[in-house]
């Protein structure tokens, strides 16, 4: 019995022996060298990333110890476990989160089929779990050397990524190279996350371009997280280092709920919900020419310190982001006179629909600051679209069945009138400020319309005269939100000192709004 005991106490050590190992040599990845490589460029490794990133103690790793099964161009010689992707479940501040980490001391992070299962595997348990999944990518692309199942693994990925949207968060960050397929994942994603000087994304690189158009440029100007944030519109904000990037990834999540079918949490606030900022009053110029900056009429109405802008560095004639309203999550949307006069163009009706889709997918109110002369003219805007672009506010506005509150404070013209959240998109409130404009355009251009064959009767002093007396007569009948408020289209007129009390108060009032949409597989929004 005794010999029993202790052959089976032997075996007990010698299978932990076994086990601890194996678990050492998943931690090394490729290696103590290209760990050190990894730190000599200034990145972390995969694991390193995934212990900054969630709680202390809370990850859960999963299928650590898988293996690739190929054979060509020697992959048979150096099997790793895990093959280049560290997967899991933890906690982020204490909320419960899916995680997936490339491992670019594996193969250079390439991305091959054990990859794709693994990946697979925990989005379909973020699915399961109801909770966001967070992708830290860091590869050089599709596994060459695996052929035709490296493309399989990525479509498996791509197919889950689409069947989550709108369900569950999914945040990519952008660590490292992200290039030709792997860039299709953290496209469909809700956000991506670039860290500046060590990320970039692109579908061919400098070299595959040089060959094929003969340009010359380098990794950071094709696709580094500076073209990124400002020209192209991918990343929708970027990390000075890797810990301001995790740092970002947190406060995304203190906004968003853990999936569609709740709403994100409701935090206590010190700031008074009835609190009136006088200055307000003044911030809109009375010359319509002159401008402002809408943030400080935002950060003004909105919690104290709680405006957490996205997309900041792209299409900055428009404003979106997070805030809080006593407590309360909110998705903010704005135009920027500060910024182009605050007028629609294809990036910020881009910028615009897109964030307003996610807060309505995601159970998130929505508040709209309209300040807009209407949609960018010219042959340029034309013909790379601009009906097709400025048709996707309209879409997003009028699809989305959470909340939504506008206020006007100043110009509001036109079909930019229409998209911006009026009440002919059935927003639940319109406010105006007294400084409001509702017309189909500003009174010069209306009166050249109007009255342009009978200026054109009268001499040079004759026509300014009257010139100016019809475009007083126009600016007093329409450069006033009164006439939109007579016809029901405003719901009040308020001192801008009281837009935060009112805001409050609806956002109270349609805390549990109930809508109902024609029973359709789905629209067909204008792409």
């Amino acid at each position: 019995m005794v010999d029993s005991n202790l052959e089976a106490e032997v075996s007990s050590e010698t299978y932990a022996k076994k086990l601890k190992e194996l678990r050492e040599l998943a931690k090394v990845g490729g290696g103590e060298k290209r760990i050190a490589a990894q730190h000599e460029k200034g990145k972390k490794t995969a694991r390193e990333r995934v212990e900054a990133l969630i709680d202390e103690g809370t990850f859960q790793e999963i299928n650590g110890m898988m293996l690739n099964r190929h054979t060509d161009f020697g992959l048979d010689k150096d099997k790793i476990a895990g093959d280049g992707m560290v997967a899991g479940f933890g906690k982020i501040n204490g909320r419960r989160v899916c995680v997936y980490a490339q491992d670019f001391t594996v193969m250079g992070g390439s991305f091959g089929e054990v990859a794709g299962q693994k990946v697979a595997r925990i989005q379909d348990l973020a699915m399961d779990a109801g909770v966001p999944i967070i992708a830290l990518n860091d590869g050089g692309g599709a596994r060459i050397q695996e052929g035709i199942f490296s493309l399989y693994a990525f479509g498996e990925v791509f197919y889950r990524n689409v069947q989550a949207s709108g369900v569950i968060p999914q945040i990519s960050v952008i660590l490292g190279p992200c290039a030709g397929g792997a860039v299709y994942s953290p496209a469909i994603t809700d956000f991506i996350v670039m860290t500046q000087d060590i990320s970039y994304m692109f579908i061919t690189g400098p070299e595959v371009i040089k060959a094929v158009t003969h340009e010359v440029v380098d990794a950071e100007t094709l696709g580094g997280a500076s073209a990124h944030s400002s020209m192209s519109g991918v990343a929708h904000f970027v990390g000075a280092t890797e810990e301001e990037t995790f740092a970002i990834v947190k406060k995304i999540l203190e906004y968003i709920p853990d999936n569609n079918t709740c709403a994100p949490k409701q935090i206590n606030t010190t700031d008074n919900p009835v609190r009136a900022d006088k200055s307000l009053d003044t911030i809109v110029p009375a010359d319509p020419n002159q401008t402002y900056n809408i943030l400080d009429v935002i950060n003004s109405v909105v919690d104290r310190d709680s405006f957490f802008e996205v997309h900041a560095r792209f299409a900055t004639n428009a404003v979106v982001g997070f805030a809080r309203m006593n407590g309360e999550s909110i998705g903010l949307v704005a135009n920027q006179p500060a910024s182009m006069a605050g007028v629609l163009d294809i990036n910020a009706s881009d910028k615009i629909a897109r964030f307003v889709r996610f807060c309505d997918a995601f159970n998130i109110p929505l508040l709209a600051f309209t300040d807009c002369p209407g949609f960018m003219p010219g042959t340029m805007t034309e013909h790379n679209g601009i009906i097709r672009h400025g048709a996707k506010i309209l879409y997003a506005f009028a699809e989305a069945s959470v909340p939504k509150i506008s206020v006007v404070t100043r110009k509001a013209y036109g079909g930019a009138y229409i998209v911006m959240g009026s009440k002919h998109l059935h927003a639940d409130m319109v406010f105006a400020w007294p400084s409001a404009e509702i017309a189909v355009m500003g009174a010069d251009g209306a009166v050249n319309i109007l009255y342009g064959r009978e200026l054109k009767t009268l001499s040079p002093e004759e026509a300014k005269v009257k010139r100016d007396g019809l475009t007083a007569e126009y600016k007093e009948k329409f450069s006033n939100p009164y006439k939109a408020a007579a016809a029901g289209y405003v719901d009040e007129v308020i001192l801008p000192g009281e837009t935060r009390q009112r805001v409050i108060s609806a956002l109270e009032m349609f805390r549990n709004k109930i809508s109902t949409t024609p029973a359709k597989k789905h629209g067909n929004i204008p792409l």
